[in-house]
Formats: C-alpha cells, sequence, structure tokens
C-alpha cells in the first residue's frame, strides 16, 4: 500500500467526525476533515490525492447519498464508506444500490472503522495493481507487441482483428520460431475472454502418459503417485483461452478425447464420472502440414477441420525481410536495457549480413543472436565480428517459394537448411538432444521425429 494514502472525513457532527478521523489516523492514514459534502466534493474537484472517503448519510444540505451519487457520477477512483445513525436495512440497501462499498452504523466502533478502511485500501491497491499488469500484458503481448510491417505481417494483423473478438477456434500454422503463442496470447488480450485466464501447453514437450493428466485432471488415487486432486487445464481455462501448441504431437487416443471435448463442452477427470462443464476457446498451432499428416493417417481428418474453423499462416522469417532490421533493433533495445547494457547499435555491415542469413529458427533465432551479441560485446556498436560464426559465414540471400539462393549459384530448400542447422545444433550439444531442442526451440518429440526422418532418407547413419 502507500505511503500515508489520504482518506477524507465527512459529517456534519463534529464529536463525530473528529473521533473517526483520530481513529484512523492511528492506523498510519493521513486524514482531511468536512463538516459539509459540499466542500468534500469541492476538494476532490481540484485534488486527486484522497483514496477513501468516509461520509455520513445524514446531513443537512447534500446528504450522503447525493454525494455518493455525484462522487461516482464524476468517476473519482475512490473507495466509499457510509456511516449513519440510521441503521436500518432500507437505508442499507440505499447505499450499496447507488455504489458505496461498505456501510458502519452510528455509535462507530472505532477499531471495526480502521479495519474497514484498512481492509478497503488493500482491495483497491489490489485493484490497482491487477489493472497496471493488465496493461503490462496489453502491451507485452497484444497486437503492439508483434514487430513487423511488411505486407505478409499487415494481412496477418488484419485477419487477427477479425478473429480476435468471435468464439472460434483457431488454427496457427508456422514454422518454429515464427511467434505462434506470441499470436495465440494477442488473440487472447484483444477477445472478450481477455480478463480471464490464458493458458497455454507444450503437447510435444511432455510425455503421453502425463500429458492426458495435464488436460484433463486426475482424482486422488487415479493412478500411481496421484496422492491428491489435480485440475486439468481444460478446467483451469474455464471462460478463458487454452493453448495447444505443436498439436500435431497428439497420440490418437487423446485427439479422440480433445474432438469430444470440442463437440460437448464437457470434460470428465482421469478416475472420475463426474461431468464437468467447460467453457474455454480453443487455440492451437502446428509446423507441420496436417492435411499432409491426415493423408498419411497421422492425425485425425475429423478433428482437423474441427480445428480449422479459422487458420492462421505466420510468415516465417525470410518472406519478411524488411521486417528484419526493425525486429533485430527492436530486440537490441529490450536486451541493453534488460542487462543493464549502454544503448548500442547495429553496424550497416553486420545489418547487411543479417540480411543475407536464412534464419530456419525465425525471429527466435534471430532474438537470440542479438542477445548474445549484447552480453558479449563491450563497445557501443554490433559489427560483424560479434555475431555468430554462422550468420558471418552465411553468403545466401532469401528468394521466393520457400529456397534459397546462394550466391555461388548453389539452390538450397529450407528443408536442407532446417536439416543442417538441426545436424550442427545437436553436434554442437554432443548429441544431447534435450539441449538441442531447447536451442532450435522445438519440442524434444519433434527432434526425435526428424532425426528418425533424416535416418530414413539416409541422412544418418546411427539414431543410438
Amino acid at each position: 500500500m502507500q505511503d500515508n494514502p489520504l482518506v477524507l472525513v465527512v459529517d456534519d457532527e463534529t464529536g463525530s467526525r473528529e473521533s473517526m478521523a483520530i481513529a484512523i489516523e492511528k492506523a498510519g492514514f493521513a486524514v482531511r476533515t468536512f463538516d459539509d459534502a459540499r466542500k468534500a466534493l469541492e476538494f476532490l474537484e481540484e485534488n486527486d490525492s484522497a483514496r477513501l472517503v468516509v461520509c455520513d448519510l445524514r446531513m443537512p444540505g447534500m446528504d450522503g447519498v447525493a454525494f455518493l451519487k455525484e462522487v461516482r457520477e464524476r468517476k473519482y477512483d475512490l473507495g466509499l464508506i457510509l456511516v449513519t445513525a440510521y441503521g436500518t436495512i432500507e437505508s442499507a440497501v440505499e447505499a450499496m444500490r447507488v455504489g458505496a462499498d461498505d456501510y458502519l452504523t452510528k455509535p462507530v466502533d472505532l477499531y471495526e472503522l480502521r479495519q474497514r478502511v484498512m481492509n478497503l485500501l488493500e482491495k483497491q491497491q489490489l485493484k490497482e495493481e491487477v489493472s497496471t499488469l493488465r496493461q503490462m500484458l496489453d502491451k507485452r503481448f497484444g497486437f503492439e507487441s508483434i514487430v513487423g510491417r511488411s505486407a505478409p505481417m499487415e494481412r496477418l494483423f488484419e485477419q487477427m482483428k477479425l478473429v480476435a473478438p468471435t468464439r472460434s477456434s483457431v488454427l496457427i500454422i508456422g514454422e518454429s520460431g515464427t511467434g505462434k503463442e506470441l499470436v495465440a496470447n494477442a488473440l487472447h488480450r484483444a477477445s472478450p475472454r481477455r480478463n480471464e485466464r490464458f493458458l497455454a501447453i507444450n503437447c510435444g514437450a511432455i510425455p503421453s502418459d502425463i500429458l492426458e493428466s495435464e488436460l484433463f485432471g486426475h482424482e486422488r488415487g487415479a493412478f500411481t503417485g496421484a496422492v491428491s486432486r489435480k485440475i486439468g487445464k481444460f478446467e483451469l481455462s474455464h471462460r478463458g483461452t487454452l493453448f495447444l501448441d505443436e498439436i500435431s504431437e497428439l497420440y490418437p487416443e487423446l485427439q479422440v478425447k480433445l474432438l469430444r471435448v470440442l463437440e460437448e463442452r464437457q470434460i470428465t477427470r482421469v478416475g472420475s464420472s463426474e461431468l464437468i462443464d467447460v467453457d474455454f476457446r480453443l487455440i492451437a498451432a502446428t509446423n507441420r502440414d496436417l492435411e499432409k499428416e491426415v493423408a498419411e493417417q497421422r492425425f485425425r481428418e475429423d478433428l482437423y477441420y474441427r480445428l480449422k474453423v479459422v487458420t492462421l499462416r505466420i510468415p516465417p522469417l525470410r518472406e519478411r525481410p524488411g521486417d528484419l532490421q526493425q525486429l533485430a533493433e527492436h530486440f537490441l533495445g529490450i536486451f541493453c536495457q534488460e542487462h543493464g547494457k549502454p544503448v548500442k547499435r547495429l553496424s550497416p555491415e553486420a545489418v547487411e549480413l543479417l540480411a543475407r542469413y536464412p534464419w530456419p529458427g525465425n525471429v527466435r533465432e534471430l532474438r537470440n543472436v542479438i542477445e548474445s551479441s549484447v552480453i558479449f560485446h563491450q563497445g557501443d556498436e554490433i559489427g560483424p565480428a560479434d555475431l555468430p560464426v554462422e550468420v558471418r559465414e552465411s553468403t545466401s540471400l532469401a528468394a521466393p517459394g520457400g529456397a534459397v539462393q546462394a550466391v555461388a549459384g548453389e539452390l538450397r530448400t529450407m528443408a536442407d537448411i532446417e536439416r543442417q542447422a538441426i545436424l550442427e545444433t545437436l553436434a554442437r550439444t554432443g548429441g544431447h538432444r534435450a539441449k538441442a531442442a531447447d536451442l532450435l526451440g522445438i519440442g524434444l518429440r519433434t527432434l526425435q521425429r526428424k532425426l528418425k526422418e533424416y535416418k530414413d532418407e539416409g541422412f544418418l547413419q546411427d539414431l543410438d
């Protein structure tokens, strides 16, 4: 709570007014007293320092109810406690109806008055903190937090603005590192559910035998190790938004159960038969081609069509080269502040190298590169020597159609670049798959699947 918040005491009875003022001052609050409600209004008109008003209900001239109505109409952000000798139910109902936060009767118990004032000010403080937090979340996760004004991003923003206010499920598709969770969060912040929870779960990062419990919850004793009841993400996101990342990694049995939840809007905890109503908006994301997964019978067709009511595609960084410098400078400002470094700038040569690099890890990789450069660089300008070797040695330029055209004439697809990035990262971590997956920003199961594909294609001889 802020130091010595100001409380106004408004009462035409001198003894009552002074005794209440003394009691509130003893609790550590600053107090100003008024014997007339209109004088208190004049003070509020010229000062915004008051946090709470204790006001008598029955006074000559303007009474407590009229005063309270004026305060609410003028939208003063104040707590209001009404006090009266007429402790009738009708008076209490009238006071609360016009907007009083609390109600006390005379003779006032001064200890009770102090407690009510303290409780109400604490609630106000909490309300202000929540409001501040929401503003911070809006700034961090709202539309304005997504950097980029290239044509592909402008199209995405327009789609997001249309989709956000609806109840429809959304499927976000995009390569790893493009910012799918950031887009999902922005959709939530711009939706009618913005004051409720946004919960995210990565379906590829949780073992299949645990994922069902994470989603549906479980009862005590449902299985070995279930020592207490657990509320799952479906329940926790009630009236809010649930984001399922790497939805393609759901194993078949869970795909069936998810489809049922989306159709019936009811769930049953593991180990229970009780049906629980759930109302959440689902946003799912994947970096895989779900149509191909459906064709190869790895993903249910009915669930796919249930998910893709609305589909948003996030363009990879190579398709939005006009945003690269803006993104780099955005991250530069963030990390200079975060790590307590003096403000730095990117040299023209560094910007040119960043533009030449194909960014297989997309925006996440760019963010990591800039953060690393900020941490290790000592001067005020980040040049080519401060960038990672793979960025410095890259000679490729982005080309349309998902390919990268090398200066020397060699044509490489993004699949080639992705494979190279994965294998080089795995080598750099000494074969530690979990560390490699973390560095690449993908799930462990996704990495394992990629490695199996590379082995089947003859690029790897051994997976042990």
